[in-house]
């Protein structure tokens, strides 16, 4: 029987007798099934506690990979994707949580990789849990970025010579998702959607796309990475950085595993020093003045204050990109340096991070985002 012709509920109220039994009798549920779960989910066909039992249950579990991909999938299929006019796009996908422990320099790599010549995008959110800390949305804000674009508007804007950037709002490219987040905040903890969100893949490259993201925690890079080739994606760049983020830690040698042409990823070293980067800091240091914020009754969520973090951060980022040097510049030498030699466009990542002090100490790539 063809079980998206099934009552959605009906579904439903069989998903959640098998995969909330308890950590013993508990049972998975095929990538079918977690698709159409997720997809009655989005179109509101299912009562939000069921929605959250079917996220929490998947959870204490442990999910499997048919059922990130399942749920992926009802992502994909709810989210608008536009073509860009450019061969290659890299999606830059950071942890949609933010940071609250440094200052961001990520939100300013596609405007740096822009001017490489590198069409790029990244996506994300305003706040979402664990950590609601600061998102690329607040720090390109701050900067005076249009962090409200469509895809269509978007994919312009990479097409666009003088541009070739852009970042586009998850309440854009898949609002029905976006509009989950007052249940997934209720739920607290983390969700699969946490896992495969980044994955949505809104703008894509006339011939290859290739995803960018970070991580803290050594299972998740073969789980972004089969995910990312589910995707669709063509090549994968999946870096160990601060805060489960993209940028690389500035004082000691890290780690990234990627994969081409969607075969199997395999891991690398990387030592900022070999890179001419001599840091103190493992990332961009919060200033000693910002004023200090807590959001009461959680102790993930401790943080500075959101607005005038991404104020710093913007200010950072702007100073960086006219070649100005200090940590926020060297961060944004070393993940470019990867990127650039993951794309082949470098032949080694030092002549990547070469390519990248001469892009910013020119001071063009300032003028793409004013």
């Amino acid at each position: 029987m063809n079980q998206a012709a099934l009552d959605p509920q009906k579904v439903m109220h069989s998903i959640i007798q098998r995969i909330a039994t308890g950590p013993e009798l508990s049972k998975n549920i095929s990538r079918e099934e977690a698709a159409i779960g997720m997809q009655a989910i989005l179109d509101g066909d299912v009562d939000p506690v069921q929605a959250a039992i079917f996220f929490i249950a998947l959870r204490m579990k442990r999910e499997t990979m048919d059922e990130f991909k399942g749920i992926l999938d009802a992502i994909l299929a709810s989210t608008e994707r536009i073509v860009a006019e450019v061969d290659d796009v890299v999606d830059i996908a950071d942890p949609y949580d933010g940071y609250n422990r440094c200052l961001p320099a990520a939100p300013f790599l596609p405007v740096l990789l822009a001017e490489l010549g590198v069409a790029a995008v990244n996506h994300g959110l305003e706040a979402v849990g664990p950590k609601y800390g600061v998102t690329a949305r607040h720090v390109l804000r701050a900067a005076g970025v249009d962090v409200d674009l469509g895809p269509v508007e978007a994919a312009a804007r990479l097409a666009d010579p003088a541009k070739g950037w852009a970042y586009v709002d998850q309440s854009r490219f898949c609002p029905r998702l976006h509009d989950l987040l007052p249940l997934r905040q209720r739920m607290i903890k983390r969700q699969a959607v946490t896992t495969v969100e980044t994955e949505a893949m809104p703008i894509a490259g006339r011939k290859h796309t290739h995803f960018v993201t970070g991580y803290v925690h050594k299972p998740y890079p073969p789980i972004y990475a089969q995910l990312a080739r589910h995707a669709g994606f063509d090549s994968a760049l999946i870096i160990r950085g601060v805060e489960g983020g993209i940028m690389p830690s500035l004082r000691q040698a890290g780690k990234y595993s990627a994969y081409q042409n969607k075969a199997e990823e395999v891991e690398f070293d990387i030592d900022p020093a070999a890179l001419g980067i001599s840091q103190s800091v493992r990332a961009v240091a919060l200033p000693d003045d910002l004023p200090k914020s807590e959001r009461e009754g959680d102790e993930v969520a401790i943080m500075v204050d959101v607005q005038a973090t991404a104020r710093a951060a913007a200010e950072a980022g702007l100073e960086a990109l006219a070649g100005n040097k200090g940590a926020t510049y060297d961060t944004l030498v070393l993940t470019a340096a990867l990127v650039m030699h993951h794309l082949g466009r470098a032949k080694s990542l030092p002549e990547g991070a070469d390519m990248a002090r001469a892009a910013l100490d020119s001071g063009k790539a300032l003028a793409r985002v004013k």
